[in-house]
């Protein structure tokens, strides 16, 4: 075809948007696995004959989008093109290659057109169960921590590994719920493939070079004119969390030029001997994401848009984890990164950078113990996901219960108990666990649940926000902080553990609150009147906190 004109290229770029969209619900229809289902934890994209990520479907997790980004460039330069054939569909749930952590298996299909290899589809999601310790913080080294798959072909030419899916089967405590999650992830990248092709037939595309181009250059040069919006300069900043038995130090040094943004870890702290260690792949996404949401948030993500934006850290300092380093909880501190990074953009940018907020999943893996199961019980394992409250914005309240950073929606009270032997018996928002602003902080939730059978159950924590809360920024008030009790027991549950539920106990878990922003006695007394009315603000701290608003 004739040079198409830039009002056909955006066109096409749009069709491309919709496309991967339309790839990302597919998966989230087919897979098995709730989290997946329910809580949209997943990727999706289209990537050129370079492997360079053209789009990505809007439903989905910076550490998955992000990471798949870098993972197809992996498995590009891994497999000759000359060997692969339609219907081929490449795979690894490697941690440093694909997505952080053993759980998320990511794919990728080589997209055939006139008898070429022109592009490549993409996506990833996560699985419940991998075997060994499972999702837990306690696994010593990665190989304590389940199955470790690396790259190879998943499908030939159409036909899926038998013995590779048998395998994964068992090594697993929910055999089904995998399998029918591979097969979710297979029908996506299908799914794409067979959409790009009818892109390229409907406008005559031979490949995809001239469309690549345009969407990756246009995409850069608006992000550059962002970044070159900012104040240049170098900006540290650094956050205590509570680590697994320590407190640790998160600390960032964003430098900023006129095309440039890179961000370095130097004087984080080093690994830590459980599983809360973060490869740095899964940090970069997150980092990054942070920076894009202040930074070009209106331009689309992609390799364009991507490439000025640059994440280094010393070696085995906890967010550049090596091999064999225990990964399996690496969203807990990965997922703070971003508080991380809005500490330096604040003295950059002050009045575009909300206060901190809750940040990591408020994640809850439940399974069967095996004294149950040996007794004729009942074998299950899910995970629930639920969040806390964001930081206040600069003219914003926070949000409450949300999942920010990661965009995982919140377990579903129906799904948990259709899934699994348990009973949700409350599930709330939290009054007064937003921080005190002119702009108050999200509220945290309270959730109380229970065996719904007379067995124990084993609850797998890795939560941060228990002994360091979200802070305020601008005078703005720090959130209230997670904490988890068992009924009957004297002494709250520390945030990461190996956790027995017995029979009659009840497992109560709250999620934090985010920071405030600016001076509480600011807070509009109609905005203050309003949260008390409606419960989220008692009238005690309403008047000695707030002083009755302004």
């Amino acid at each position: 075809m004739t040079q198409p004109s830039k009002a056909l290229l955006q066109v096409m770029w749009n069709r491309l948007l919709a496309l991967v969209e339309e790839q990302g619900q597919i998966l989230i229809r087919a897979a098995f696995s709730p989290i997946v289902r329910e809580c949209g934890d997943i990727s999706a994209g289209i990537f050129d004959i370079e492997g360079r990520m053209l789009a990505q479907a809007v439903t989905g997790t910076p550490g998955h989008v992000n990471t798949m980004a870098e993972a197809v460039q992996h498995l590009r330069a891994r497999f000759s093109m000359q060997e692969m054939r339609p219907g081929d569909i490449y795979m690894t749930n490697d941690p440093w290659l694909a997505s952080g952590h053993l759980n998320d298996f990511l794919l990728m299909m080589p997209v055939f057109h006139k008898g070429y290899v022109v592009g490549f589809t993409s996506c990833t999601s996560h699985l419940v169960d991998l075997g060994g310790q499972g999702m837990g913080p306690e696994g010593s080294d990665v190989y304590d921590e389940g199955l470790l798959i690396p790259p190879c072909k998943l499908v030939e030419r159409g036909e899926v590994n038998a013995l590779l899916m048998e395998m994964v089967k068992a090594n697993s405590r929910e055999p089904i719920a995998n399998e029918g999650d591979i097969y979710a992830l297979i029908a996506c990248c299908e799914a794409g493939a067979k959409r790009l092709v009818e892109l390229m037939r409907d406008y005559a595309l031979d490949d995809l070079h001239v469309l690549a181009e345009h969407i990756i250059e246009t995409s850069r040069h608006g992000t550059l004119e962002a970044i070159a919006k900012v104040p240049e300069g170098v900006y540290r900043h650094s956050l205590t969390v509570d680590g697994y038995d320590r407190p640790l130090t998160l600390q960032g040094t964003l430098t900023i030029t006129e095309d440039r943004m890179h961000l370095d870890f130097a004087g984080t702290s080093g690994l830590s001997p459980k599983g809360i260690n973060v490869p740095l792949n899964y940090a970069t996404a997150y980092s990054v994401f942070a920076l894009r949401c202040i930074i070009g948030s209106d331009i689309p993500n992609n390799a364009g848009s991507l490439e000025p934006f640059a994440v280094t850290g010393p070696e085995n300092c906890i967010l550049n984890a090596q091999r064999p380093a225990p990964v399996a909880m690496r969203h807990t501190l990965g997922q703070m990164t971003p508080d991380l990074v809005f500490g330096c953009l604040h003295q950059a940018l002050p009045d575009h950078v909300p206060a901190e907020g809750a940040s990591t999943m408020y994640d809850l893996p439940l399974r069967h113990t095996a004294d149950a199961v040996s007794s004729g019980g009942t074998e299950f394992a899910i995970e629930l996901v639920h969040n806390g409250g964001t930081g206040a914005r600069p003219n914003l309240d926070g949000l409450s219960a949300t999942a920010y950073p990661s965009g995982v929606f919140g377990s579903q009270v129906e799904m948990t108990e259709a899934a699994a032997p348990v009973t949700v018996w409350r599930r709330e928002l939290r009054p007064d666990s937003g921080g005190a602003g002119r702009y108050r902080g999200g509220l945290g939730q309270s959730i109380e649940l229970s065996s719904a059978i007379d067995e124990p159950f084993l609850v797998f924590l890795s939560v941060e926000r228990i002994n360091t809360p979200a802070q305020g920024r601008a005078g703005g008030l720090a959130g209230a902080p997670g904490r988890i009790r068992v009924s009957g027991r004297a002494k709250d549950i520390p945030g990461k553990c190996a956790l027995r539920v017995n029979p009659g106990e009840r497992l109560f878990f709250d999620t934090p609150g985010g920071g405030g922003f600016g001076d509480p006695k600011a807070r509009n007394p109609q905005a203050l009147a309003e949260d008390v009315a409606a419960g989220l603000v008692s009238p005690e701290a309403a008047s000695s906190v707030y002083g009755g608003g302004a």
